[in-house]
């Protein structure tokens, strides 16, 4: 008799889903500074993810690896996406006290976590389904595609981030070389 093992995606859906429909009204006070610091954070964590995906994704190469380690890995991944969506919920509460360019990070940050998102919960239905099947093309699919998506969420993120930082050495540089001297 197999075991089977079962993952919640839930908590995963529902919560990937209700960043889209966050409401104005609830939208936290902050500033541009505190956006920076979570962009930052959702830069370290959408890394996390991203690793998870590579290494789940490396797994389709090595088909004497059991189906309870895919199950292991993409928990793993699904609890790295649910941070990473709880940082992405505050970004977005926050947009209202966010830069422009903060704001535009926001936007293009949840389409691509909504789609990793759906792609993991689709592995995980495959995997609580057809745990002797995970070399079939739809499974691998999955697997490549949340690979790539979560690399270049990651490297998004972390352009914007470095765009940031950026901005933020350029004020505080032209701030000091139009001071006047004393």
């Amino acid at each position: 008799m197999k075991k089977h093992h079962t993952i919640g995606i839930t908590s995963l859906a529902c919560l990937v889903v209700g960043i889209v429909g966050i409401a104005p009204f609830l939208k936290a006070a902050g500033d541009e500074a505190a956006v920076s610091k979570l962009l930052a954070e959702a830069k370290r964590q959408a890394y996390a993810v991203s690793v998870d995906a590579s290494q789940l994704e490396s797994y389709t190469r090595e088909p004497s690896l059991s189906w309870e380690t895919h199950a292991s890995e993409i928990s793993q991944m699904k609890d790295d996406i649910n941070q990473t969506a709880k940082t992405v919920e505050k970004l977005n509460a926050s947009r209202s006290q966010a830069l422009p360019w903060q704001s535009t990070a926001i936007d293009r940050i949840i389409p691509s976590l909504h789609e990793i998102a759906e792609n993991t919960t689709q592995a995980i239905e495959y995997i609580n389904k057809y745990q002797s099947r995970l070399s079939m093309q739809q499974y691998t699919d999955y697997l490549e595609s949340n690979s790539d998506l979560s690399s270049q969420l990651a490297g998004l993120i972390a352009h914007y981030v470095d765009y940031g930082n950026a901005k933020t050495r350029y004020a505080t540089l032209k701030q000091r070389i139009e001071a006047p001297a004393k």
